[in-house]
C-alpha cells in the first residue's frame, strides 16, 4: 500500500496507543488469551480478522511494521481519516 509523503509524515509519529485505540473505533475487540507485549485483536465481520500489536507504550513504530500493519489491516487514506489517524 503506498502512502503520499504527507500522509507518511503524520503517521511516523503514531504511537501503540493511538494504534489500539483506532482498532477498537474500529470493531476490533482484545483476545483475552493475549498475554506480555504482543497484544491480539480481533474483528468479526464474517470471517474473522485477527492483527497482531506489539505494545510498547509512548513507542512509535518504524516505518516497515507500520507499513506491514497498515496493509494487514487493509486501511486506506479514507479509513486513517475516518478512524482520526490523520486529517
Amino acid at each position: 500500500m503506498a502512502f503520499s509523503k504527507n500522509v507518511w509524515d503524520q503517521l511516523k509519529n503514531l504511537t501503540a496507543d493511538e494504534l489500539i485505540a483506532a482498532l477498537e473505533r474500529d470493531g476490533y475487540g482484545k483476545d483475552p488469551a493475549s498475554k506480555g507485549a504482543t497484544i491480539s485483536y480481533i474483528k468479526k465481520t464474517g470471517e474473522t480478522k485477527r492483527i497482531v500489536i506489539h505494545y510498547h507504550p509512548r513507542k512509535t513504530y518504524g516505518p516497515k511494521l507500520l507499513k506491514g500493519l497498515l496493509s494487514d489491516l487493509e486501511w486506506g487514506v479514507d479509513d486513517l481519516k475516518r478512524l482520526k489517524l490523520i486529517r
